[in-house]
């Protein structure tokens, strides 16, 4: 017997496309500027900022309008930045944090939104550190000692 797959929508009726890319607009013009985060994100993104918005409006959608538009593998996109600590993840879900207020009119959504990107966070940091380090690399000198 089959069963029918469960209704797929969004995690709030308020939650649509043009909310999720207010999000994703706002709160990416303040990670550009943000004396922090800025500077990282610039050097990853670079020029690239018009289809990393659009990846990220596609991701934000499949977490909170279960659309499946993202395909993706977050975990390794961020440890090939490298360096990224649990201060850096900080920034960026307070900022997340403050633009979820600013953008959602319902508390309820924001604190949805706010719920999700700090599960994510968890994820990636947790994630991030039970990866093993990669090798050092061997000088000259060590070779030659041992």
């Amino acid at each position: 017997m089959s069963h029918p797959l469960p209704h797929r929508g969004p995690i709030h009726p308020a939650i649509d496309e043009q909310l999720v890319g207010a999000m994703v607009d706002t709160f990416y013009g303040r990670i550009r500027l943000d004396p922090v985060l800025g500077p990282i994100f610039d050097g990853v993104i670079g020029d690239r900022w018009t289809p990393h918005l659009a990846r990220m409006k596609d991701f934000w959608s499949t977490i909170t309008m279960m659309s499946a538009r993202y395909k993706g593998t977050p975990l390794v996109a961020h440890q090939r930045i490298g360096g990224l600590t649990a201060e850096h993840f900080e920034r960026w879900l307070d900022l997340w944090r403050a633009t979820a207020a600013d953008v959602c009119r319902e508390p309820e959504v924001a604190d949805l939104f706010v719920e999700r990107a700090e599960r994510i966070a968890a994820s990636l940091l947790y994630g991030m550190s039970a990866m093993p380090a990669p090798p050092a690399r061997r000088t000259q000198g060590d070779r030659d000692a041992g």
